[in-house]
């Protein structure tokens, strides 16, 4: 574990390092002393997508670690989109929770994080003490949605990164526009500098491919294989919901009952696109805190 005055500033002393889980080596910043809090990013992000989250929940008293998950930024980076599973992704998660000396952790995740996070929960019930979702569909209420013409047409790039090659040839173009159109809705709008980190990260050797990998990995899981490995969750769950989402409806908010029996509430902020974390940065960090907090 390193301090570095190369990481950027997020309000608080970042500490570095890496977990070597399995045959995967995970790359995170860490802040705060106290129960362990694992920060989850989704796409196009990485650990820098919670620069808002970390200082405060490390104040509040928490260890505060926000991985690059597999296939972004300085994690490693597998060739082979059946290597991106979210079965694999969430064991990544299991075994970093390990990796830091804990045995459960408190969980967060955002988008591709969600769904990694959701996962994580069923499948290792016993390293997840409570849950929270930023914008992220339970995998089956996301199932269900992708019947409906206006999910599909909202999720019309999953099928596109599903095919073979041609989106690692597309994202770069126009100084990877493609990535930084999926950015554009949030508000107020991220800034050029904070920008020029996801660039940074998304031209990290391989990072496009691994990005680009979850979906494929995802499309060609059949639905029925899929729902057949669900699992109720028996973690007190959070779910925190921008309403202005672009990508996702807000119908897909609320999980069913008996996949989330311990579910705390939906809160839903009406302002607030997918980029919650980023448009509603005080409300989401106070929703956090108190979810985790001892009294709670």
């Amino acid at each position: 574990m390193t301090s570095t005055s190369l990481l950027p500033d997020v309000g608080t002393e970042l500490r570095e390092g890496y977990a070597e889980v399995g045959d995967q080596r995970l790359h995170y910043v860490e802040a705060g002393e106290g129960p362990l809090l694992v920060l989850l990013h989704g796409f196009p992000e990485f650990w820098f997508g919670w620069r808002l989250q970390i200082a405060p929940l490390a104040a509040a008293g928490f260890r505060v670690v926000a991985p690059d998950t597999r296939g972004y930024n300085l994690s490693s980076k597998p060739e082979e989109f059946k290597d991106y599973g979210v079965d694999l992704l969430a064991a990544d998660i299991r075994g970093l929770i390990g990796e830091l000396g804990a045995e459960s952790a408190l969980l967060v995740g955002h988008d591709w994080g969600g769904t990694i996070a959701w996962t994580t929960a069923m499948n290792h019930p016993e390293a997840v003490d409570r849950l929270a979702i930023l914008n992220a569909a339970h995998p089956r209420k996301l199932g269900e949605g992708l019947h409906h013409p206006s999910q599909l047409r909202k999720s019309w790039y999953f099928f596109f990164f599903a095919t073979p090659a041609l989106p690692e040839e597309v994202v770069h173009l126009r100084d990877w526009h493609f990535f930084r159109h999926f950015m554009e809705d949030a508000r107020p709008p991220y800034t050029d500098e904070e920008i020029e980190r996801y660039v940074e990260a998304w031209s990290q050797p391989g990072a496009a491919a691994g990005m680009i990998n979850y979906y494929r990995a995802s499309v060609r899981q059949s639905q029925k294989e899929a729902a057949a490995k669900l699992r109720p969750i028996s973690a007190p769950t959070l779910v925190i919901w921008g309403e202005r989402d672009s990508y996702l409806g807000s119908d897909l908010a609320e999980p069913h009952a008996d996949d989330v029996p311990n579910l705390d509430r939906v809160e839903r902020l009406a302002d607030a696109s997918h980029w919650v974390h980023h448009d509603e940065a005080e409300r989401v960090n106070q929703l956090l805190i108190d979810f985790f907090s001892p009294a709670a």
